[in-house]
């Protein structure tokens, strides 16, 4: 299939457009810069695309769209606030414009999304059923998915795929992680009661790869492994992986006073979540637990 992605050099797109190729797929690139070799022109501010570059390609069959602005770079202030809107949602409904306009629209248009949409749940078991949560990632998250319902109304099969925390030693929470536990100064966050829900960055590109291969599957999934785990378990199996000790805890106060409403999303937030639709799809996870994600990354 002819496969167009967006965010193509993030650390999800880096592994899913080699992943694609090898199984035959033929994959161009969104790029903002100057196009090189299968790379198509475009501007997320605006939605334009740069049309006329299909024309000797014919125009992707799916859609993969995986770019946005980095929701843990920095406080939350309202000026960044306001860049992660127009990156996440903004430039979705804009790209979602431009790909109505094709003579021949693609079929399938799947995007990221996040877990964040549920917001902080405490010990409360997550599916693709439960409610939508509070605060700023949790509304950005609503947005986000309601930008492509256009494409929707117009017979084009969109999945949004909600990302847990992508476990990736070139980056993402772990990257970030490693060079503390490698130096002995890892440790818990918060109580260490607060649930993650994870995927191995293998998984989650195996599942794409499923949601696209399989014309059923529309709507929301869950991206996560199935064995969610607490911060303390996550912590001691990260630590044990290493064999480095990991006594050290960043107490709710410092992470608050440091990070602001960011630290309470993405660090002290407990989320409990479960893949359900796409395990009764049929997804086999090649790691399941978190021992077997962090052996195969690390």
């Amino acid at each position: 299939m002819k496969i167009l992605v967006s965010g193509a050099g993030g650390l999800v797109g880096r592994s899913l457009v080699p992943a694609a190729k090898e199984l035959g797929h033929d994959v161009g690139r969104l790029v903002r810069g100057e196009p090189k070799g299968k790379e198509f022109w475009w501007r997320p501010e605006s939605g334009e695309i740069d049309f006329q570059a299909f024309n000797g390609w014919g125009g992707p069959e799916v859609v993969v769209h995986l770019a946005g602005e980095n929701i843990a770079q920095g406080r939350w202030t309202e000026t960044q606030k306001r860049r992660i809107r127009k990156s996440r949602v903004d430039a979705t409904e804009r790209l979602c414009g431009s790909l109505l306009r094709l003579e021949e629209r693609p079929s399938v248009f799947i995007s990221a999304s996040a877990i964040g949409y549920y917001g902080n749940r405490a010990d409360e078991i997550l599916t693709e059923d439960s409610s939508p949560g509070s605060g700023f990632l949790a509304e950005l998250t609503v947005g986000w998915e309601r930008a492509a319902e256009a494409l929707n109304r117009a017979g084009v099969r969109v999945a949004h795929l909600r990302f847990g925390v992508i476990l990736s030693s070139e980056g993402g929470a772990l990257g970030r992680m490693l060079p503390l536990f490698r130096w002995g100064f890892g440790g818990k966050i918060g109580d260490g009661r607060q649930w993650i829900s994870w995927i191995s960055r293998t998984d989650l590109i195996r599942m794409i790869l499923f949601v696209l291969e399989n014309s059923q599957m529309e709507g929301v999934f869950n991206a996560v492994a199935p064995l969610p785990v607490r911060n303390a378990e996550f912590t001691k199996a990260l630590a044990e992986r290493l064999k480095r000790p990991a006594f050290f805890r960043v107490p709710r106060p410092v992470l608050r006073l440091g990070l602001g409403e960011m630290a309470e999303a993405l660090l002290l937030a407990s989320q409990r979540v479960m893949p359900a639709r796409m395990t009764k799809a049929g997804f086999q996870f090649e790691h399941p637990t978190i021992e077997k994600a962090l052996a195969a990354e690390l």
